[in-house]
């Protein structure tokens, strides 16, 4: 007897619906466990991640009420007791709160006339490439200050030229030391072109303005003019 189409139709169905069950009951048995495994891996994975990140906080926490403590010491007049806390913080894993205290360290020995002390704490800074960069440009130029006397001042150009730019966040204090550095080198045409261009900028301080006009005038520069140029273009 011939069997109708639509039963001939459901037999079909039902044998690759019973493959399909077969085919899935086969992937499980062998990648079932793996699967678990994984899963299970993955959700430890994320909860380490949870627990590291919580005592990341903790610690950046902590290290910040510590540097506020040693803050709080150096106004203090209390500048040992500020020291031994900025000692622990200079060996932290997080790169601003070791760059501050390292900062901070160089301050104190300053304070103490101890410019090599300073210098090395200052250039610890700027050679760590963790560190943002315009905190290492501002290191290099504090480390740059504190040798300043003992450099050649082609040592002080070739540190600071690439800082003492329009635009630079740091461009009034290391144009300074570029253009005093020019002028111990005789290149007083140099030294007031730098000058004038403190001068001009906007985003100089006053005081820091004024200076650079000063300079700029004694160097046959007249920055005054030349800025108010500028202003009426």
């Amino acid at each position: 007897m011939a069997v109708p189409p639509n039963t001939d139709a459901a037999f079909l169905r039902e044998v690759d619906e019973e493959l399909r069950r077969d085919q899935l009951a086969k992937a499980w048995r062998s990648y079932g466990k793996v699967a678990i495994v994984a899963v299970v891996l993955a959700l430890v994975a994320f909860g380490g991640w949870l627990v590291w990140r919580s005592q990341q906080l903790t610690s950046a926490g902590e290290q910040g009420e510590t540097l506020s403590t040693a803050y709080e010491d150096v106004l203090g007049a209390h500048p040992e007791a500020a020291q031994e806390k900025l000692t622990k913080l200079a060996g932290s894993n997080i790169e601003g709160y070791r760059a501050l205290a390292l900062m901070s360290q160089a301050d104190i020995l300053l304070q103490k006339n101890d410019l090599r002390g300073a210098a090395t704490k200052f250039s610890q800074v700027a050679t760590d490439a963790s560190v943002g960069q315009p905190f290492r440009d501002l290191a290099l130029i504090r480390q740059t200050t504190a040798e300043f006397d003992t450099l050649k001042p082609e040592v002080v150009i070739g540190r600071l030229r690439g800082i003492a730019v329009k635009g630079n966040p740091w461009f009034g204090s290391a144009g300074e030391l570029v253009a005093i550095s020019y002028l111990r080198m005789n290149r007083r045409d140099l030294a007031g072109t730098l000058f004038a261009q403190i001068a001009r900028d906007p985003n100089m301080s006053e005081t820091m303005r004024q200076r650079a006009v000063q300079m700029a005038g004694v160097l046959g520069v007249d920055a005054v003019t030349q800025a108010k140029d500028q202003k009426s273009q």
